[in-house]
């Protein structure tokens, strides 16, 4: 019986191996050029203004995220505002390319079991932070995320951050060398500021703390960007 549903392409195109594999590649070129071109025009326009406004994470932030990383964190939470109305109006302003300029490896996320988290910076004081870490329904009731309490007592390897910084510069981040000499001394400096706040809400900390280092990569995240927005006059 002769199926008469039978579509175009597997007579005209399916059948010839020669044509078949010539359109595959076309239209595979076509969707990696509209995914690549856009890279290399990130320099026009206001993206220029907006990426000179990005900058690399202080040597105490370098510390925090390497503990997000470490904890993956990354598997619950994304860094990534789409741009849509219900994203925006949750998570603030949808996240542009140029923001991830220093992020290596990047921490996009592929799921969220939590919450976006590429503007937390600012949203919270750093007491909620604490807090949530040591016991994440104080703060978020409901929350199935796990408590964090080691983080309140393990201290961070300075050197082992230097380390970091070190590889950072290494493939394009722009720390001094004077930065990488005092990694010790810039921490602590951040560290102290964290540590008075958190004093400030009657909790006791030491500027080397895990969870200082956490608080501050997390206070920084969407802050670059909304500084920027702010100068703009909140435009997007």
């Amino acid at each position: 019986m002769s199926n008469d549903n039978t579509h175009w392409h597997r007579s005209l195109i399916e059948p010839k191996a020669g044509l078949m594999a010539v359109l595959t590649t076309v239209f595979i070129s076509v969707g990696g050029l509209v995914e690549i071109l856009p890279m290399f025009t990130a320099s026009a326009g206001n993206q220029a203004d907006l990426l000179e406004q990005i900058h690399p994470y202080t040597p105490l932030e370098v510390a925090g995220r390497d503990i997000y990383t470490r904890e993956g964190c990354y598997v619950c939470h994304s860094q990534m505002v789409r741009p849509f109305r219900d994203e925006t109006l949750r998570y603030g302003v949808w996240s542009r390319s140029e923001e991830y300029v220093w992020d290596r490896p990047f921490l996009l996320g592929s799921r969220r079991i939590g919450p976006d988290l590429h503007r937390v910076g600012g949203k919270y004081p750093d007491a909620w932070h604490y807090e949530h870490m040591r016991d994440p329904r104080s703060t978020s009731p409901g929350s199935v995320m796990p408590p964090y309490q080691w983080l309140h007592e393990s201290k961070v390897d300075t050197e082992d951050i230097r380390a970091s910084v070190v590889a950072l510069s290494r493939v394009g981040t722009p720390y001094t060398q004077d930065e990488i000499d005092h990694v010790p001394d810039l921490m602590k400096e951040q560290g102290t500021v964290i540590v008075q706040h958190l004093a400030d809400a009657g909790i006791t900390a030491e500027w080397d703390d895990e969870i200082v280092a956490l608080t501050s990569y997390l206070q920084r995240l969407g802050r670059d960007r909304k500084a920027t927005l702010a100068t703009a006059g909140g435009a997007q």
